[in-house]
């Protein structure tokens, strides 16, 4: 790297670092006034809440580095126009695509970096700050915090609905089971049990009642105490299925659509959520490339309010398009795939746009 990359590069990286380190301070500080009084007024211990905020750091850093690098773009391009030294660049024949190549590089960086931490840190700190908000903050029961509610279970010929899952004692709770009748979607027999246990033979349910159904009507009713049951759901899916996807990795994930598409499920919502977990960590790729012709066509008359309000402007612009396109992903009126890159590439047409614009 030559003497002018190297300078460009740490000018940036210094910007850089500033503005992501102020935003995380007043997400911080701004999440901690809206949450301390809450935490405390339920005998919360100082360790627990200092514990809380720390594990969301990494959701923060994925938050706000778009912005940061728009933020630290305009900044730096910014200063270097008012202290002439833009300007003594170009007259010396450098181009500008030389000026800003260490820019787009560390944003570049910056984007697989976000990447990995929302793959490999990302969903270990949410359930762990999830942990110690439920249950050593607010004081629930580790068992209550892990149950997982309106379980649903396809298999061939059964249909299955839970209200809630123990893992713990491995039981399912508000049960109903529908048997279809072969070659129909119609109900064969109906079952309605109080719980059902995970034995070694298999699943028994427990206080049942059993309808029959024929010609539509119900042709009969029994009831056990106990019943066992053959069903090949197994407690370790039913703990995938009642996990948030912000807690699940890009490989659960994808295995959680392959199991509901299996089950005749429409797993159009997740495979949008799926497809933006790879898209927008590179907005803040695109957040440097769009900010780099703003920085230009201001030349020394832009300042740091200028670049502050600025950055706000479009950041906040790119949160509101990009919410709405993946919205419409996530019911179906976009594909998956285009809602999830439709916003950056947008945004990396503007950027383009400008930067044709832009006087060399």
């Amino acid at each position: 790297m030559r003497i002018l990359s190297r300078y460009v590069a740490a000018a940036y990286l210094r910007m850089l670092m500033l503005c992501l380190g102020a935003f995380v301070a007043i997400y911080l500080v701004v999440d901690f006034m809206e949450k301390v009084a809450r935490f405390t007024r339920g005998g919360a211990q100082w360790q627990h809440i200092a514990l809380f905020f720390i594990t969301k750091i990494p959701e923060i850093l994925i938050d706000t580095a778009p912005l940061a690098v728009l933020m630290a773009t305009l900044l730096t391009l910014g200063t270097l126009s008012m202290n002439s030294e833009l300007t003594a660049m170009r007259s010396c024949g450098v181009s500008l695509a030389r000026i800003t190549a260490p820019i787009l590089g560390i944003a570049l960086l910056v984007s697989i970096t976000v990447l990995l931490i929302t793959e490999l840190v990302l969903p270990a700190s949410y359930a762990k700050r999830t942990y110690i908000q439920e249950v050593l903050i607010q004081k629930k029961s580790p068992s209550i915090f892990f149950r997982q509610h309106n379980i649903w279970h396809r298999e061939e010929g059964i249909i299955l609905r839970a209200s809630l899952f123990d893992p713990q004692k491995k039981e399912l709770r508000g049960i109903t089971l529908w048997e279809l009748t072969p070659g129909t979607a119609q109900p064969g027999r109906r079952t309605d049990a109080a719980s059902g246990l995970l034995q070694e033979q298999g699943w028994v349910f427990r206080d049942v009642v059993v309808r029959n159904f024929g010609a539509g009507e119900v042709s009969g009713t029994r009831k056990y105490p106990a019943l066992a049951v053959r069903l090949g759901l197994k407690p370790d899916d039913l703990k995938v299925l009642g996990k948030y996807a912000d807690s699940m990795t890009m490989a659960e994930l994808s295995r959680y659509c392959r199991k509901l598409k299996a089950g005749g499920y429409d797993p159009t919502r997740y495979l949008t959520q799926l497809y933006s977990r790879v898209s927008m960590p590179f907005g803040c790729a695109v957040m440097a490339f769009l900010g780099i012709p703003f920085a230009l066509r201001s030349g020394r008359s832009s300042g740091i309010a200028f670049g502050i309000g600025l950055s706000l402007g479009i950041g906040f612009l790119y949160v509101i398009v990009n919410s709405i396109i993946v919205s419409f992903g996530q019911v179906g009126l976009l594909p998956p795939v285009a809602a999830a890159w439709a916003t950056n590439f947008i945004f990396l047409l503007a950027g383009i746009w400008l930067s044709l614009t832009v006087d060399n």
